[in-house]
This record gives C-alpha cells, structure tokens and sequence, in this order.
C-alpha cells in the first residue's frame, strides 16, 4: 500500500511540474496574457490614429477649410490680398559674428 502512495505522489508531482515548467503550461499562458494585454494596447492607439484619419478624410470630403489649412501648411500657399511674414531665427554662430562675437 506505501509503495502505491508513493508511486501516486511522483506521478502528482511529475504532473504538477509539467503543469508549471513545459511549454503548455502556467508560465506559456502567463506570457500569453502579457502579449494579448501589449496587442491590446497597440490596438487601442491605432483605432485612434484611424479615427483621427478618418476624421480628416471626412473634413477633406466636406470642408474647404481643411484643404485651405493643408495648402498653407505644406505648400505654402496664401490666399490674393494677404501678406506672408517668415521669420528667420538666427543659429547661435551667426548671432556671434553679427554682434560681433561679444
């Protein structure tokens, strides 16, 4: 009878090792989670970068306005009657030479 109870409590161990330690246990389903969790997180930022395109997609569809702003902003069109100022900042070696390197 003893060596049947022992035999049991090896075989429960063998199972309870397999169970933490393979492949297909604890520690694979531990860094499963982990991974669906970070897929979850990444899933999440681009629905909202789609939702921002999609946003903009619909403003370019409708809307003058967003046409007019990419126009300014990315080619540098203005519209007749109205002034464009640029300002240049200086680097800090050409303030040097023209302050004369006080």
């Amino acid at each position: 009878m003893r060596a049947v109870i022992l035999i049991l409590a090896a075989l429960l161990l063998l199972l309870q090792v397999r169970l933490w330690v393979s492949d297909g246990g604890y520690r694979a389903a531990w860094r499963l989670d982990e991974q669906v969790a970070a897929q979850e997180v990444e899933n999440a930022a681009l629905r909202e970068r789609n939702r921002a395109l999609a946003a903009e997609v619909s403003d370019l569809k409708t809307g003058l306005d967003a046409v007019q702003e990419i126009a300014r902003s990315e080619l540098g069109m203005i519209r007749e009657g109205e002034t464009l100022f640029q300002v240049v900042e200086l680097e800090e070696a050409s303030l040097d030479a023209v302050s004369g390197g006080r």
